[in-house]
């Protein structure tokens, strides 16, 4: 086994410890893990990150159910328009990319640059949303729920198909538009979209990817069991140390990799 997966394999482990520890995030990691540690390409790296990401957040999301942060009928009413968005990208629109996007006065924009360079750039917001230190506003005892459709459809397609992109839950674009769009305390839209996120990732690998290309399984399920260990040696963890600091630490190492992708993928030498 050669050195740098032996760092991947290391880095499974780390990613479900920080799921753990902090409730979400980590597996914004797997993306530049699979590419730079295991040498996948950016279609494979995105596709094996959804079943990560999804197989994660399932767990999560269970937990957060228990607890009663779940609401279901907000789970389905913007899942629904997010699978829709991913499984038409990544069945669709992701296997007829082209390897050069475009060319300009020599210069070759390909496909691995847009979908990681999109990536890093949505890493930047999603540290943001780990960085900032949120105030809760009280939701009004007995108010009445009242969803804007339109936009939560919107919204819904437009979070699966960059979810579909780049390979990444999107869950600092959930969360917001969760408060925002269908009147959800905080506690509740974080537990809900953990229950999206996994739902429309695992759908989008299942209907898109799952049926066309070829999937070593036995790879993905080693690095998706060791996420899972990871998560279970996070909580425990948890238990004896602060949540919130480590999330900003892990917030400004997310901003780290997102420069690190930048350089490696337009500021280095084929």
């Amino acid at each position: 086994m050669e050195v740098l997966h032996i760092f991947g394999y290391i880095s499974a482990l780390i990613i479900g410890i920080s799921l753990g520890l902090i409730g979400g995030g980590g597996s914004i990691l797997a993306v530049p893990v699979l590419a730079y540690l295991f040498s996948v390409n950016e279609k494979v790296a995105t596709a094996y990150s959804l079943f990560i990401v999804g197989a994660s957040a399932l767990v999560g999301g269970w937990k957060q159910h228990l607890k009663g942060y779940v609401d279901w009928r907000t789970a389905l009413v913007f899942g629904i328009p997010a699978i829709v968005g991913v499984t038409l990208v990544r069945h669709y629109l992701v296997p007829v990319l082209p390897d050069v996007l475009f060319e300009m006065d020599g210069f070759q924009f390909t496909r691995r640059m847009g979908m990681f360079g999109l990536f890093a750039f949505l890493m930047i917001p999603a540290a943001y949303s780990m960085l900032r230190t949120k105030k809760e506003v009280p939701k009004k005892v007995g108010g009445e729920v009242k969803y804007n459709y339109p936009l939560i459809l919107a919204e819904g397609l437009l979070v699966g198909g960059i979810t579909g992109l780049i390979g990444a839950g999107g869950g600092f674009l959930i969360i917001p538009a969760l408060v925002i769009l269908a009147n959800v305390e905080m506690k509740v839209a974080v537990g809900t979209s953990l229950i999206i996120i996994a739902v429309k990732s695992l759908m989008g690998f299942f209907l898109g990817d799952a049926l066309t290309m070829e999937i070593n399984w036995l790879f993905l399920f080693i690095f998706t069991g060791l996420s899972f260990l990871g998560i279970f040696i996070g909580s425990y963890i948890g238990n004896y140390i602060d949540g919130n600091k480590l999330k900003k630490g892990f917030g400004y190492f997310i901003l780290v990799m997102a420069v690190f992708i930048f350089y490696m993928e337009f500021f280095t030498v084929p």
